[in-house]
């Protein structure tokens, strides 16, 4: 800032500017409350299908968001610029107030032409003079006074543009399209989140071994203030840069890197250190400046290399996935970063003829992970930990191919037409990863076995399927599943059907295959109800059972191995379980609802709705019973507590949203959770319904029948019809049927036949797998 441009400063277009912004920001509040009332709640309950249940609504509530996103950005440019006027304001007039302090005392503040300025005081008869002629020591001293102060507001001036200035850029370079969602009330809270990532930054760069105990408490304390905020996420990460970064985390959490000050002092906090830089980095990708873009890049390129390079150390790859474990990654760069990823796991396997040697734990091993048991060195589980917070890169990731049948190096053989012989076979990441991988063994401290790498691929395929994070429960903004989730559930449900050991054998896996499943309930029932007819249109099937988005199309008996082997572990039976009791008494407030729509209603009386709908719950209890009764009187030894305990837990889990209402119909989210009812009943029944399934006392019937297999089958039996009772009867009556004394009949026999089809399919899976069933 110079001294003219200050002195003599012009503030109209800098107040124009100021109230242009106020008054979008005031406009842009309507338009968002417009945005999120009028289109976006109004989409999440209109009633959408085909490409328009894909596309469009995902489409109006993107939309919706940019108008927050935008109002967010407008309201954060408006206060900087706000900030940054009223203090240059109020060094224009402290410049004032000098410059005229100084002609008091007949100084002269003179602008030399070039930015800068000169002081000199004027020469008076009465003032005294050294020998030399030049001014007295206690007149100079005025001058010097004046010009310390001037430069003094010159200098608190600039930086106060220069920041401005800074944070502004950063603010509109955090996207190409659209808006940021970056808030700052003020310039000096942008200010300040710059300054200190460059201050942290400076301390990242270190060499790790150099790093003190405070300065290992600056940056984790920083990166935990500050992980969240965008400018100094971005700007944190590109000052460190994609090299140093792998170097300061593998040097941090290394026990072999020389810095014991830190491993004897810091150990036990390294986890949140690892959770804190993950967050940071996450954020920081979300950003598009170019900066950013190049760091992406980057870290791309060197994930195949050591990151020591001739002196060894671990790849890019095994530092870099360890600290996706956190965060929200950019979904592209999730994507750059697994196809090169997998590219390198082939050229270390023999395209996965054998195990990845190069990423076992040995002996010169780095640690590399701080979360958890594992050692980190298999980069595939921290980056399907990763995949499991962004869906949208889950789902394009496990689609991708692995290898071609064409590829003359493919070493995978199968029989796909059961003509007893083996051909080359295209393998998706999926395909690979779920059934062919030799993944890396580990133990803990205590010898057992770890399965870490797996589990996050349960996790990585929970958020591919269903739409939305892991461990999260789909919202009304979730989408209805799309083409590439429903063939991604497909391969999953044919892959447990062909061999179900592989989830027998992992069943750790099975919570989060019991929540992909809860998830699918629609396109599960439609294939109990046999797909034919529910494509043709003319049974009804399609109507019992709506759905929006793509039907995943599976095979009825595919959908009973899984069934059958998913519920043989706790977690994922009592995922189907709940899901199930909540899903059927949802369909019973949908399709009892006098008010549904000619176009939308099952074409049979309300005799044959309950009935149909009884019979497929029974159908898929019977099928969860058996899994059950295969876990807790097989080998594998589960007990009947187990599994009411794992029942209680999945209550805890959605008990603050079934009040909501479950929706069924074209809106349909199939799961516990909440949804756009169209009875408007739908979450005060299945409230209702799923608290009388709590309190149901089978398990301990179960108990007392011990190991008698057929007492055992006619008890989940009565549980069942008891059920599915009170959900179509308290349907009903919340709907002012006519016909309540008639429901237990039809209840009663629709839930027989439906475990009688139970039966019929669980003997067919034995004939076909070559398996014993007992009587």
């Amino acid at each position: 800032m110079d001294f003219n441009a200050l002195y003599h400063a012009n503030f109209k277009l800098l107040d124009d500017a100021v109230t242009d912004w106020s008054t979008l920001v005031t406009h842009l509040e309507d338009l968002k409350k417009d945005a999120e009332d009028g289109l976006h709640k109004a989409a999440n309950k209109a009633h959408w299908a085909g490409v328009n249940a894909q596309v469009s609504q995902e489409f109006i509530g993107k939309t919706a968001g940019e108008f927050g996103d935008a109002h967010t950005q407008a309201t954060s440019i408006r206060n900087i610029l706000r900030d940054t006027r009223n203090e240059l304001k109020k060094f224009h007039q402290q410049l004032t107030d000098a410059v005229s302090r100084g002609h008091k005392k007949h100084l002269t503040v003179t602008d030399t032409g070039n930015g800068s300025f000169t002081v000199t005081g004027n020469t008076r008869p009465d003032w005294g003079s050294d020998p030399s002629g030049n001014t007295s020591a206690t007149d100079q001293k005025d001058v010097d006074d004046l010009r310390d102060e001037i430069q003094g507001i010159l200098s608190k001036a600039t930086e106060s543009d220069n920041t401005a200035k800074t944070v502004l850029m950063a603010l509109v370079d955090q996207t190409q399209t659209g808006f940021s969602d970056a808030a700052y009330k003020d310039r000096d809270a942008a200010a300040d989140a710059v300054k200190k990532a460059d201050e942290l930054a400076n301390l990242a760069k270190k060499d790790p071994s150099e790093l003190s105990v405070e300065d290992f408490d600056k940056i984790n304390d920083g990166l935990k203030k500050y992980a969240n905020d965008p400018l100094f996420a971005e700007r944190f990460a590109t000052d460190v840069g994609p090299q140093k970064t792998l170097e300061f985390w593998t040097g941090i959490s290394d026990p072999h890197s020389g810095n014991y000050e830190l491993g004897r002092k810091r150990l036990d906090q390294l986890d949140d250190l690892q959770r804190n830089l993950g967050l940071t980095l996450a954020h920081a990708t979300q950003s598009d400046s170019s900066a950013m873009t190049e760091w992406k890049r980057k870290m791309i390129d060197i994930g195949d290399q050591s990151i020591h390079g001739d002196r060894g150390g671990p790849m890019g790859f095994q530092v870099m996935s360890n600290l996706m474990r956190t965060g929200d990654y950019d979904d592209q760069f999730l994507k750059d970063y697994g196809t090169k990823l997998m590219a390198t796991e082939r050229q270390l396997t023999g395209n996965g003829e054998h195990e990845n040697l190069m990423w076992r734990l040995t002996g010169t091993s780095s640690w590399l992970n701080r979360i958890g048991d594992d050692s980190g060195n298999d980069p595939l589980t921290g980056y399907l930990k990763g995949l499991s917070n962004s869906p949208d890169a889950a789902t394009d990731f496990f689609n991708q191919q692995y290898i071609s049948k064409d590829d003359p190096d493919n070493p995978f053989e199968r029989d796909t037409d059961g003509n007893g012989y083996k051909g080359k076979v295209s393998l998706s990441n999926f395909q690979y990863l779920f059934e062919e991988r030799d993944w890396p063994q580990e133990t803990d401290a205590h010898g057992e076995d770890l399965f870490t790498g797996r589990n996050n691929l349960a996790l990585a395929l929970e958020a591919a399927t269903t739409g939305h994070p892991a461990g999260e429960i789909p919202t009304d903004d979730t989408p209805p599943h799309s083409a590439e989730q429903a063939k991604l559930m497909r391969a999953l449900v044919n892959s447990v059907s062909d061999d179900p050991g592989r989830v027998k054998d992992h069943s750790y896996m099975s919570d989060s295959l019991g929540q992909i499943g809860a998830e699918y309930l629609p396109d599960i029932h439609r294939a109990m109800a046999d797909g034919p007819t529910v494509k043709d249109g003319t049974s009804g099937w399609n109507l019992l059972y709506p759905l929006a988005g793509t039907d995943a199309e599976l095979d009825h008996s595919a959908v009973t191995r899984f069934l059958v082997t998913v519920s043989q572990n706790p977690e994922g039976y009592a995922a189907l379980s709940v899901g199930e009791k909540a899903y059927t008494t949802s369909l019973m407030d949908y399709h009892l609802n006098p008010d549904l729509p000619a176009g939308q209603r099952y074409p049979h009386d309300a005799q044959d709705t309950i009935t149909s709908i009884s019979r497929k719950a029974g159908e898929f209890s019977g099928l969860l019973a058996q899994g059950r009764q295969e876990a807790v009187l097989g080998p594998a030894g589960e007990k009947d507590s187990d599994y009411d305990y794992a029942v209680s837990q999945k209550k805890n889990f959605i008990s603050g949203f079934v009040g909501t209402g479950v929706g069924v119909g074209t809106s349909f989210i199939a799961s516990p959770a909440v949804g756009a009812g169209v009875g408007g009943a739908a979450g005060t029944v299945t409230s209702m319904v799923l608290e009388a399934f709590y309190k149901d006392d089978t398990g301990q019937y179960r108990a007392e029948a011990g190991e008698d297999i057929a007492t055992r089958w006619e008890t989940i039996k009565d549980s069942t019809n008891n059920i599915t009772y009170t959900a179509a009867y308290e349907a009903a009556k919340a709907h002012h049927a006519d016909y309540a004394d008639q429901i237990d009949t039809w209840v009663s026999e629709g839930t027989a036949t439906g475990f009688n089809d139970a039966n019929t399919d669980i003997h067919a899976m034995a004939k076909d797998m070559d398996t014993d069933i007992p009587e």
